[in-house]
């Protein structure tokens, strides 16, 4: 038999995406060796078009804003969010943590490109094309198995490996680590259209979010770029969608025109590219790490795209782990599971509330109230923003009961 070709990496990481990129890139400027395989070949589609502005301080540190400052994205200041005659409008540059004020909606093809070449210009090598098929982490060794596409297959053993593989979420399948979510299924329909959006309520500089005039779970995004074109989509419980498998579109469209705000402003739009659809998206798994590996963003949990928290979970997770991966690689002592899974995981339970909330219509009463003080919308806006790790603000430390208590005043002044 022909022996299996072996190579040695410090650092492998597993997807060039915007967390695997971001990871790479700040490993790469602190010294250490880093590959990032990658099984696809950008540009490819992903959607998670709308960026929080937390993403930003991310992208900075990694040394990439002036390539994304200079490459046209659609500059993005806030959320609003609309449901019937209601509309609230949340400005990320009014907010209670002081954070970046702006940020970017993107067609992440070109995102995700632009943030892979500006880590392969920073000295990171990334192999695209290339798949794991398989890994032994027995006996505290870290080997992947490896194809390229021409079939033919290697060995490289790894001194740390980080999982950035998105959706793929290529650790938690291979090492068993999967685990069910408690978020009912999901299915999201969704499309780019040229949009010809002339609605004068219409705002490009933010992400519009519409509930259903009726259907209070079911929900639209709005995302416009800076070409004129508009990502659309609507996300309902499964059973909404029951006979929509034959035709995307039309399941769309018909769930617009069920929305006359929506439709209004997509009066004029061209509809021109085949609808999609992902379903069953929300995920978990029994560790976000383990000798010498551990998993980023999606790879480990995704909630749910209401509040695009998607990215901005990925980045952070990257950007912390990176600095622990660092710090293990010159000899300290690192303490994954106080360092990296707790502080992060509060974050994420903190966007979880809030997705909880919006399904139960408890912070959609909040959203929509014509009457919140403008210091508890500064609040809601930094989590809205992305600041869900800022533990200063009392909507992030306790979000269970200051949400509770907000929406009990705010159904009390609706009677």
């Amino acid at each position: 038999m022909p022996t299996v070709e072996m190579e040695r990496r410090q650092v492998v990481v597993i997807g060039a995406g915007p967390s695997g990129a971001i990871a790479a890139a700040l490993l790469k400027r602190n010294g250490h060796d880093v590959l990032i395989i990658e099984r696809e070949h950008f540009p490819r589609f992903s959607i998670g078009e709308s960026l929080l502005s937390h993403c930003i301080d991310f992208i900075e540190e990694a040394g990439m804003l002036e390539a994304v400052n200079a490459a046209g994205f659609q500059l993005k200041t806030g959320a609003a969010f609309a449901w019937g005659e209601r509309y609230s409008a949340f400005d990320f540059g009014d907010t209670f943590s002081d954070g970046k004020p702006t940020t970017f909606q993107v067609q992440r093809a070109d995102f995700d490109k632009l943030l892979a070449d500006q880590a392969a210009l920073q000295g990171v090598e990334i192999r695209y094309g290339q798949t794991l098929v398989g890994v032994d982490f027995a006996a505290g060794h870290r080997y992947l198995h490896v194809r390229r596409e021409n079939g033919r297959e290697y060995h490289i053993k790894a001194g740390f490996v980080l999982d950035a593989s998105g959706y793929g979420r290529v650790l938690p399948r291979l090492l068993n680590l999967e685990a069910p979510s408690n978020f009912p299924l999901r299915q999201a329909v969704f499309t780019h259209v040229q949009d010809r959006i002339e609605h004068p309520g219409f705002d490009r500089s933010k992400i519009l979010i519409t509930t259903h005039p009726t259907q209070r779970d079911i929900w639209f995004w709005t995302i416009p770029f800076s070409n004129g074109r508009c990502s659309v989509g609507v996300v309902a419980a499964k059973e909404h969608f029951a006979g929509c498998d034959g035709d995307l579109d039309a399941c769309l469209r018909r769930f617009i025109e069920q929305t006359p705000s929506l439709s209004s402003v997509l009066a004029n739009a061209v509809w021109d590219t085949p609808a999609r659809t992902i379903g069953g998206y929300s995920a978990n798994v029994t560790t976000l790490h383990g000798p010498g590996f551990a998993l980023l963003g999606n790879a480990a949990e995704f909630l749910d795209p209401v509040f695009s928290s998607g990215v901005t979970i990925a980045m952070r997770s990257a950007s912390m782990a990176a600095g622990l991966l660092h710090r293990q690689l010159k000899g300290e002592s690192v303490d994954w599971q106080t360092e990296f899974a707790v502080p992060l995981k509060r974050g994420v339970d903190t966007f979880r509330c809030y997705v909880e909330g919006w399904y139960a219509g408890t912070f959609q009463d909040v959203i929509y109230h014509p009457g919140s003080s403008p210091e508890i919308r500064r609040m809601i806006s930094s989590i809205l923003a992305g600041y869900a790790w800022d533990e200063r603000n009392p909507f992030v430390s306790e979000p269970k009961r200051r949400l509770r208590m907000l929406s009990e005043i705010c159904a009390a002044e609706n009677l």
